[in-house]
């Protein structure tokens, strides 16, 4: 008989899991994500992409307000395993006793290192080399269960999100249908992380979003390639806000003050910064649309040249 599993995910990060699990020997009988939610400037009512992709292959959805409150229809499931993927909720332990093999989590960083909901994020902000995925025991504090299996993954120097997501997403896929055969097997072996070394990646927040070119040139890099393609980084100038989407370094200083507005150099417009000059190839000026740094500058980025970022 076939093995009775519930995924837990939200995210398209999630979808890759989901889409992992349909091609296991398994009896994949419910989905659960998070609600239904309005989204962009018309609003719209959107389904999560987990919820999306679960309709698609007629597997019932469950989409609780508080996980809490889906208790007994967990229990009635009568399930053997629970596996999660940046579902969004903390899931009580009573849910996660429930089935007969307990639950595991599919976490986008080698933990004890970067648990939290922004794993990909802060790891190439930080100037990390490399990032990889975590197969863990569920518990009730955050990331922190035994980990039952974990692979690496490198970080290149031109990732951005997008690009680390989805080799991650694709990595997570694969151990998914490696390993989940032997979460069955009552003897498997499980590590505890080490707390003395634990690290976290909370949520980004708006103030981290604000690049400061006061700082050195690879961490302001770091640190909008790492918030692309979301939520975006973003400057102030004459108190508005400039979007920042990709971006290049330029090892040279030209002695200006850092945030000085330089002109456009190998078709990107460049900014000084405190050791070497950042070239921002597109970039969104507050209210209008995203453009390529030439059309920029040969619109209103000429008025800018010589003049600073607030």
């Amino acid at each position: 008989m076939k093995k009775r599993v519930c995924f837990m995910g939200t995210p398209q990060f999630a979808v890759g899991i989901l889409d992992a699990l349909l091609t296991c020997e398994i009896e994949l009988v419910a989905v659960v994500t998070q609600p239904d939610k309005k989204v962009g400037r018309k609003q719209e009512v959107t389904a999560s992409p987990v919820k999306i992709e679960a309709l698609k292959h007629q597997i019932p959805v469950f989409q609780p307000e508080k996980i809490g409150s889906l208790g007994d229809e967990i229990i009635a499931l009568d399930l053997d395993l629970i596996v999660t993927c940046a579902y969004g909720q903390f899931i009580p332990e009573r849910i996660l006793n429930t089935p007969r093999y307990g639950a595991i989590n599919v976490h986008a960083s080698l933990l004890p290192k970067y648990r939290g909901g922004a794993p990909i994020h802060k790891a190439i902000i930080n100037g990390e080399s490399q990032s990889g995925i975590s197969l863990m025991r569920m518990v009730k504090k955050m990331d922190a269960g035994d980990i039952l299996f974990q692979e690496a993954c490198p970080i290149h120097i031109d990732d951005d999100v997008q690009t680390l997501h989805d080799r991650l997403m694709d990595l997570g896929s694969k151990m998914i249908k490696e390993h989940l055969p032997k979460l069955f097997d009552e003897g498997i072996v499980s590590h505890p992380q080490d707390e003395s070394i634990v690290s976290f990646a909370y949520n980004i927040t708006a103030e981290e979003e604000f690049v400061d070119f006061n700082r050195p040139l690879l961490d302001v890099y770091n640190q909008i390639r790492g918030l692309h393609p979301w939520p975006v980084a973003h400057a102030i100038f004459d108190g508005k806000k400039v979007k920042l989407y990709k971006v290049r370094m330029l090892k040279q200083t030209l002695g200006d003050l850092p945030g000085t507005i330089l002109g456009l150099m190998d078709e990107g417009l460049a900014v000084s910064t405190h050791d070497g000059i950042l070239l921002i190839d597109e970039l969104q000026l507050e209210g209008k649309k995203r453009m390529r740094a030439q059309a920029f500058y040969q619109g209103v980025g000429k008025q800018w040249l010589k003049r600073k970022f607030d």
